[in-house]
């Protein structure tokens, strides 16, 4: 059972990934579609979101197993990594660059951050 509850929690963590990660491209593109607003004066701002995006998908991940924070949070975080990978590598046939694979450790870390956060939000909620 608990291998299922894990798997659940991944699932929904990467999916809250994904979803706002598309509703931010959808508002960001509309953004830089009908201003004057250039790509290159919000790409830190994206990576900060990104950077969100992620420890909320491992937040919510941790929560909803209740244990194992770190172990769920950077199961979400490689998943995550993994469907960007094989998007980019399927669909585009390149492989990450250096300053990609830093990025996504970086995105791995922060869930595994929401991850122990969310466990512990939880557990305290519990008791």
């Amino acid at each position: 059972m608990g291998a299922k509850r894990m798997s659940n929690a991944v699932f929904a963590g990467v999916a809250t990934v994904l979803v706002m990660g598309l509703a931010i491209s959808i508002i960001f593109s509309l953004i830089l579609k009908f201003t004057s607003v250039e790509e290159q004066s919000v790409r830190l701002f994206l990576l900060i979101l990104s950077f969100i995006t992620l420890f909320i998908g491992g937040f919510i991940a941790g929560g909803r197993n209740g244990s194992k924070g770190l172990l769920v949070g950077g199961a979400t975080g490689v998943s995550y990594s993994f469907l960007m990978f094989l998007l980019q590598f399927l669909g585009y046939s390149h492989l990450f660059s250096a300053q990609q694979l830093l990025f996504h450790a970086g995105f791995i870390g922060v869930a595994i951050l929401g991850g122990i956060v969310g466990v512990n939000i939880a557990g305290s909620r519990e008791a």
